[in-house]
């Protein structure tokens, strides 16, 4: 081997609390800050993204997410970010779905009056997963996600998910509206801040 050609460097490994900060970074502020809408109509597109991301259709909340924006525009006039909805939509994923799912199956249990009916975390995780099967195709998930999961666990959890999906929904609003907005007043002071020191 010629000495003249280095070796790229190895490859950084991140944790999985890196990837889980560069994800919430690249998928969910960035699209945020880039998009040139109103603070508005982006706070819209993350609170409906959030919505869905509060329910137990695991696999399904993008086309949720992308039904709903063909509905409220067509039916109502009502236009979000389809972007940021469907960005948001990511909050639950690989690493917080099934703690997620667990807690809308707890508040369903007791919500239906169900106290004395509450299994632990490690029997519901079982039973997840056991009702999620070994499929790997899209349709062989879902299938199994309906034979399974929302035949036996699915009225608590939808139930449960109902106080999360509105709470998570009111939040993301405010929250993003918030972000939005700051993120372009501080934009703004320092462009005029290099406008400024351009001008002396």
């Amino acid at each position: 081997m010629s000495k003249g050609i280095e070796q790229p460097a190895p490859r950084r490994e991140f944790s999985w609390l890196e990837r889980l900060n560069r994800m919430i970074r690249y998928r969910l502020h960035i699209p945020m800050k880039r998009s040139r809408h109103s603070p508005e109509f982006i706070a819209r597109g993350v609170m409906v993204g959030m919505v869905w991301a509060m329910t137990p259709i695991i696999g399904l909340q993008m086309m949720a997410v992308f039904g709903t924006w063909l509905f409220t525009r067509k039916v109502f006039s009502w236009d979000f970010s389809l972007v940021n909805g469907l960005a948001w939509t990511w909050t639950t994923n690989v690493f917080t779905a099934l703690p997620v799912f667990y807690i809308f199956y707890i508040t369903g249990q007791v919500m239906l009056g169900r106290l004395d009916d509450i299994s632990g975390y490690e029997n519901f995780s079982t039973a997840f997963e056991l009702a999620n099967g070994t499929g790997t195709g899209f349709w062989e998930v879902v299938s199994g996600w309906f034979a399974g999961v929302a035949v036996g666990l699915g009225l608590p959890m939808t139930v449960g998910c109902i106080p999360w999906a509105i709470l998570s929904g009111w939040l993301a609003y405010r929250m993003s509206l918030r972000f939005v907005v700051r993120y372009r007043a501080l934009r703004e002071q320092r462009m005029k801040r290099r406008a400024a020191k351009f001008e002396q």
